[in-house]
């Protein structure tokens, strides 16, 4: 009787219109990745880049341009060298090999599961291209572009792509059962500690923190904000590699987060100040992206508004720890918004993921203690390796050229220094 049911379940299965098997297109799952792999590119450009660029002064508005774009590029080209084979080939525990390295292998027949290989590749790609912009902010308006831009590929090379492959390439962090969903650690907690490392290591700009160094154009921060939430459903949703029930529940879940993220900003400042800012539900938004990013495919929609409110409560007053108390001038906010954001949401993850809050449940053999253990080890270990590396590659970068602008140039301005235009004629 057991043997005839599982022919009748084969046969019925087999059945199906539609039905896919592992390795065989489905035009859905496809449809979906390419779509999301647009997503993140929009997140980044123009995202991120007008984001950043209103932020800073209006006479460096072109130089974060300018970074976000040409890092951009070169990622591209690193991935398609050796990037993408050194994180998703081969069975290492710490490092891949060069088996695909400049794509050798992908084709127009390969396949990654259900989606062709070449939008596995090309979504990923996008991955490693906005996350060293990231860091951007956190030395923006003061550090030269040629130390700027080796540092970017250096450490995407030698942070990035190992811890890629930790988390998501089958290395020791994924043995161990690390959630990771979209980034947390490979990409929030990376960018967000060599943002404050970097920031520490260039040192402070020119009149801070007694000069406020205000924002040239909230506008331009706003629109940005807006293309970043649109953005992150690509980031997040399409995380899931699949348009199934877990890409959607992913977006659902950014969703409540970043509105979570930002109400809970705003409320903070009003109470503190008596009214809320532009600045301040926009950064919001982005602590709640960055915090729901790692737990967004595991978690239900109870965790993702919690997490949410964790993520703008917990990033607003970080952000006041490192630039009022400990006068560190991370420019643009990126360790206490990426960095405290990424690191709480994956080790939030660790809660909320279990069936009783609504999320997918704990794999086999784990419970919360044994979760929020290897959580806390992800955390600690990805931050503490991009830490050392930053840290080791800014010195050395910083005896062959100069990192920080000097005097005269950040008071004129990166903008005219090190590019020779000007993002305004008025």
């Amino acid at each position: 009787m057991k043997l005839f049911k599982q022919i009748t379940a084969a046969l019925a299965v087999s059945a199906m219109p539609f039905a896919v098997h592992a390795d065989e297109l489905n035009r859905g799952d496809t449809a979906w990745m390419l779509t999301s792999s647009a997503l993140v590119l929009f997140m980044l450009l123009p995202g991120l880049s007008l984001f950043y660029a209103g932020l800073v002064r209006a006479k460096n508005v072109l130089s974060v341009l300018m970074q976000c774009f040409s890092i951009a590029c070169a990622m591209s080209l690193l991935w398609f060298a050796v990037g993408y084979s050194l994180a998703f080939s081969g069975d290492g525990a710490f490092i891949g090999n060069l088996d695909k390295a400049f794509l050798n292998g992908v084709t127009f027949d390969s396949m990654s599961g259900s989606i062709p290989e070449s939008v596995f590749v090309v979504f990923q790609m996008t991955f490693i291209m906005i996350t060293p912009a990231l860091f951007v902010g956190g030395f923006a308006e003061r550090m030269n572009f040629a130390p700027m831009f080796v540092f970017s590929i250096l450490w995407s090379l030698i942070v990035y792509v190992p811890v890629t492959h930790w988390v998501w390439g089958g290395g020791w962090l994924a043995e161990k059962g690390l959630l990771d969903f979209a980034g947390g650690t490979v990409v929030h907690v990376t960018a967000g500690v060599s943002a404050l490392v970097a920031a520490m290591v260039i040192g402070r700009r020119t009149g801070f923190p007694e000069r406020a160094m205000t924002p040239h154009s909230l506008a331009l921060t706003v629109a940005g904000a807006g293309m970043l939430w649109f953005g992150w459903f690509g980031f997040n949703g399409g995380s899931a590699v699949a348009a199934d029930g877990g890409a959607g529940m992913a977006m659902l879940v950014t969703h409540l987060s970043a509105a979570a993220g930002s109400l809970a900003w705003m409320a903070i400042e009003w109470i503190r100040f008596r009214k809320p800012s532009v600045l301040g539900i926009v950064t919001g938004m982005v602590a709640g992206l960055g915090t729901i990013t790692p737990a967004s495919g595991f978690v239900g929609p109870v965790g993702g508004v919690i997490i949410g409110l964790c993520g703008g409560t917990v990033c607003y007053f970080a952000t006041q720890l490192i630039k009022s108390t400990l006068k560190i001038d991370d420019s643009l906010d990126v360790f206490p918004v990426h960095g405290v954001g990424g690191a709480l949401g994956t080790i939030l993850a660790g809660v909320f993921v279990a069936a009783s809050w609504g999320g997918a449940g704990y794999a086999d053999g784990m419970n919360l203690s044994s979760q929020l253990g290897v959580q806390v080890l992800g955390v600690l270990a990805t931050g503490a390796y991009a830490a050392v590396v930053s840290y080791i590659l800014l010195k050395v970068i910083g005896v062959v050229m100069p990192l920080r602008a000097g005097p005269e140039t950040e008071q004129q301005g990166l903008d005219v220094t090190q590019h020779g235009e000007t993002g305004y004629n008025l």
